[in-house]
C-alpha cells in the first residue's frame, strides 16, 4: 500500500490508501507517529483513505517551545485544520493519548466526527487531587526526558508494566517500535506531557452524554486498568460498545492487529481488509 507525506496546517500528515475511499483519521499514542501506526494504517487503507498526522511534538511535526501549543485547545485546532480539508465529518480512531485526543475532539467539534474507535483510551482524570498528582508525576517525567535524553527515557518507557506484553512481539517489530520512539525530541516529548498529559488535559467525562456518534472502545485483556476504563466509557457514552481482545496488553492494535482492523472495519461497515 503506497503512502505519501505532506505538511497539513501545523502538522505533518501521512496518507495511506487510495484517495477515492472514505477518509478516516488515525491518531497515534505518546512517543508515536504515523510511522508507528503504518502497519495498521496500511491494513485499514484497503478500505479507507487513512489520514495519520504526527501529533504536535512528535515525528516530523513541529516541536514548539511554547507548552501552550500542546494544549487540548491547540490540538483540537490542529485537527480541525486537517479534517476541514475533507469537507465532511470523519471517523476518528485513536490509540492511548490519541484516544484521549479523539474524545476531546469529538466533544469540541462534534460536527467533524462521524464515529469513534478508542483503543486503550480514557476521558481524562475527573478528580482534581488525582489530576494534580498526575501533573506532578508528568512534570517529573518531563524533567527526566530533558535531563537524561530521549534514549534513556525510551529505556525507562519500554520497561513499564503497561508495555510488558510487547516483549512477545518479534524482534524486528520491537526494533521498529523502538526506532520510532527514538525519532522524537526531548523538547517535544517533555512539552507533550506538560501540555496534554493525562493530568493536564481537561477531563471530558462529564461531556460523554453528548457524544452520540457510534463508538467502539477496545482494550486488551491484560491491560486491566483500561479494561475497567472501557467499561466506564461504554456506560456513559450513549451509542458505544466495548471489545476486549484476549491475551494482549495496552497496544492492542500492535499485538492483535488483524482482530483490531477487522473490528474497526465492521464498526464502520467497511468490509474486510486485504490480507497482509
Amino acid at each position: 500500500m503506497s503512502s505519501e507525506s505532506t505538511p497539513t496546517a501545523a502538522l505533518a500528515v501521512t496518507v495511506f490508501g487510495a484517495a477515492e475511499r472514505q477518509p478516516l483519521l488515525l491518531l497515534h499514542g505518546f512517543t508515536g507517529s504515523a510511522v508507528a501506526m503504518s502497519d495498521v494504517a496500511t491494513a485499514l487503507g484497503a478500505c479507507h483513505e487513512v489520514v495519520v498526522p504526527d501529533l504536535v511534538g512528535h515525528g516530523s511535526s513541529p516541536v514548539p517551545s511554547d507548552v501552550g501549543a500542546y494544549s487540548a485547545d491547540a490540538q483540537v485546532r490542529y485537527l480541525q485544520d486537517v479534517v476541514g480539508q475533507y469537507q465532511t465529518p470523519l471517523p476518528v480512531v485513536g490509540y492511548s493519548m490519541g484516544a484521549r485526543l479523539a474524545l476531546t475532539f469529538a466533544v469540541a467539534a462534534p460536527e467533524l466526527v462521524s464515529s469513534l474507535v478508542l483503543i486503550g483510551g480514557t476521558a481524562g482524570i475527573a478528580e482534581e487531587s488525582a489530576r494534580e498528582a498526575r501533573r506532578r508525576s508528568d512534570e517529573m517525567l518531563a524533567d527526566m526526558i530533558e535531563r537524561e535524553g530521549v534514549a534513556a527515557f525510551v529505556d525507562y518507557w519500554e520497561s513499564l508494566p503497561l508495555f510488558a506484553s510487547q516483549r512477545g512481539l518479534g524482534a524486528d517489530r520491537r526494533h521498529a517500535i523502538r526506532a520510532g520512539r527514538l525519532n522524537n525530541t526531548a523538547t517535544g516529548l517533555a512539552n507533550s506531557l506538560r501540555g496534554f498529559g493525562a493530568g493536564e488535559m481537561p477531563s471530558v467525562w462529564h461531556c460523554l452524554g453528548d457524544v452520540a456518534v457510534p463508538t467502539l472502545v477496545i482494550a486488551g485483556s491484560l491491560d486491566t486498568k483500561y479494561v475497567g476504563l472501557s467499561g466506564q466509557l461504554v456506560e456513559r457514552l450513549p451509542n458505544a460498545k466495548a471489545l476486549v481482545v484476549d491475551g494482549v496488553g495496552h497496544a492492542v492494535h500492535t499485538e492483535a492487529q488483524s482482530a483490531v482492523v477487522e473490528a474497526i472495519l465492521a464498526h464502520l461497515g467497511s468490509g474486510k481488509a486485504e490480507a497482509p
